[in-house]
């Protein structure tokens, strides 16, 4: 645990580790005090898609949590970058909540339902038939098929609902064509994570509650790795995996316990 406590950087993950839905996770609190008492560079990166910084450090507050909008990063904004990247100024057709509509605006990239360059599909609540079928036939006409992430399921406050790749799953089956996903475990978000910490990847930990994300994401980006239990995987789900974390600890307050 002291190497842990020594490292300069963390990166943590925020459903499951941070909260539940509306809910505050225990032992948070005290974690991230310690996190600015002790001068951490810190970062919440998170696959979400549907939540911009500025309304991730409402949700904190609400929570009795403050936390600068400088400490977050999204799969949204990853997404965002890439496309502004790959095609200046492109066209996309979006399902997805404010936070990806938002992110894609801002640097350019706007909405077409007609001929767009890219389908773009986050999480949302809206999901419906005729988005799919609408999807569909924009992708099969040769627009290329974008994922946020790559989270099949996510926690809330009473379970587990589906996440972005169980939502792009029908449109990847009945076109034949991958998406391509941007969120983690993809290097390029990490690196962009380790870019803003302005730290390198040894001296950083990264902090989730999945296997298939969080730690292989840490793992392959060379940080130290730490699994908590407070979201989706469990020890026995760790067994099914060819790689371990360093750390399993119920949550993230058992570090400055």
């Amino acid at each position: 645990m002291e190497i842990l406590r020594n490292k300069k950087g963390f990166i943590c993950d925020m459903d499951g580790v941070i909260y539940h839905g509306n809910y505050l996770l225990p032992g948070v609190k005290e974690f991230v005090e310690w996190l600015k008492t002790e001068n951490k560079h810190f970062l919440f990166l998170t696959n979400g898609s549907g939540k911009s910084p500025k309304e991730l450090r409402q949700k904190l507050l609400r929570m009795g949590l403050d936390v600068d909008e400088s400490h977050f990063y999204t799969s949204a904004l990853a997404t965002a970058d890439f496309l502004s990247k790959q095609s200046s100024n492109c066209s996309a057709f979006v399902i997805g909540e404010p936070g990806l509509m938002n992110a894609l605006y801002n640097v350019g990239i706007t909405y077409n339902d007609v001929d767009p360059e890219y389908v773009v599909i986050g999480e949302t609540n809206n999901y419906n038939f005729d988005a799919i079928k609408k999807a569909m036939k924009l992708v099969s006409a040769g627009a290329k098929l974008i994922g946020t992430n790559t989270d099949l399921i996510a926690p809330v406050e009473d379970g587990m609902v589906p996440a972005c790749r169980a939502l792009v799953a029908p449109i990847e089956l009945t076109t034949g064509k991958p998406a391509y996903y941007i969120g983690k475990p993809n290097p390029l978000m990490m690196r962009t994570a380790l870019r803003m910490l302005g730290i390198h990847s040894f001296e950083t930990a990264m902090i989730g509650d999945r296997m298939d994300t969080d730690i292989i994401a840490g793992i392959e980006s060379g940080m130290d790795t730490v699994l908590v239990l407070s979201g989706v995987s469990t020890r026995d789900t760790v067994e099914n995996f060819p790689y371990r974390p360093r750390l399993i600890l119920n949550g993230v307050g058992d570090i400055v316990k």
